[in-house]
């Protein structure tokens, strides 16, 4: 018997348990671990709430480090005390532990803590899909990342200064905008006092910028379209303010032959090769030191609740755990 949070039903905090759940030995393909740090991270909410369905009752989690415990029958890559980290594969952690898909781990560096790594699997491997594979930046460019002071923005704000990128970034208040500052976002716009579509025009001598990479979505699409120049890309990768509504493909004609794409991370990392090099960058430049993955935020894993109205009412910054108790 472990203890683990578990739902029945969408909707908001509330709805999440701390409760006892059977965790059998682990099966062919499977490790067992016991976990040492889980990620927060916006993703959960969208599980949570049901705007990306999941199937009832459910766990929650997507990423999450530890120990493992036991190893399935036919494992061979992994042996008992190994650390690991993970993301994606089923939901489930928000647990003390659980019996988990070998495929989807990877053994953890010497050099690199647990909290780092819950802190930054998720994170960190949608800033390399970001900027190394769905629109790879050189050297020179300058870009608009929205969200600069949130945990996927700090990682991408160091991680696009270290290739030579300058990085306009939106934020939502005065902290915020130090915080961005400070992890190499060269021009900070706040949105509730400044436009960010003239901001940017004004930045870029009114060229627009090659590529927007948005997570906020709703409140942010149509102005960062604005934002573009001719045959740019708009990256929309996340829904914090809400889905994008439908729009007229001739919208993209209109605004100078503008591309839009709308990955997820589920898709770059389910090639298990593909997986483990994305793992090997993300931690060499973090060893490197050219990335600092810095916790701002600790929960215990039974106060989610509390995790989770902190985060959708935007008093997070950066990266956040959970603790199990």
């Amino acid at each position: 018997m472990t203890k683990a949070i578990r739902f029945t039903r969408p909707g908001g905090p509330e709805v999440l348990e701390w409760t006892d759940v059977d965790l059998p030995p682990p099966g062919p393909g499977e490790i067992q671990l016991t976990h040492t740090a889980t990620g927060l991270n916006y993703i959960d909410v969208y599980h949570r709430t049901g705007l990306y369905p999941v199937e009832m009752p459910s766990g929650l989690g997507v990423e999450g480090a530890g120990t493992v415990t036991a190893i399935g029958p036919d494992i061979s890559e992994f042996s008992v005390g190994d650390r690991v980290a993970y993301v994606m594969g089923p939901l489930d952690a928000y647990s003390e532990a659980r019996n988990f898909p070998a495929n989807k781990a990877v053994r953890l560096p010497g050099s690199i803590a647990d909290r780092q790594a819950a802190a930054m699997m998720l994170q960190g491997l949608t800033v390399q899909y970001l900027i190394r594979q769905t629109f790879p930046v050189e050297s020179g460019m300058t870009v608009l990342f929205h969200a600069a002071a949130g945990g996927v923005g700090i990682i991408a704000c160091q991680w696009l200064k270290h290739l030579g990128v300058t990085v306009i970034g939106t934020v939502g208040s005065p902290q915020k905008a130090e915080l961005a500052r400070h992890h190499g976002c060269e021009h900070v716009i706040d949105y509730t006092t400044e436009n960010f579509v003239e901001r940017v025009r004004d930045i870029t001598g009114g060229n627009g910028v090659p590529v927007v990479y948005d997570g906020v979505g709703k409140t942010t699409f149509e102005g960062s379209l604005d934002c573009l120049a001719p045959r740019g890309m708009m990256v929309s990768f996340g829904n914090a303010s809400g889905p994008v509504p439908p729009f007229a493909l001739g919208t993209l004609t209109a605004k100078g032959s503008l591309y839009v794409t709308r990955p997820t991370l589920a898709t770059y990392v389910a090639d298990r090769a593909s997986y483990i090099s994305m793992c090997e960058e993300l931690f060499g430049v973090v060893q490197s030191g050219a990335i600092k993955i810095e916790v701002h935020q600790e929960y215990a894993l039974h106060d989610t609740q509390q995790a989770h109205r902190d985060l959708e009412a935007r008093k997070t910054t950066g990266s956040t755990v959970l603790i199990p108790a």
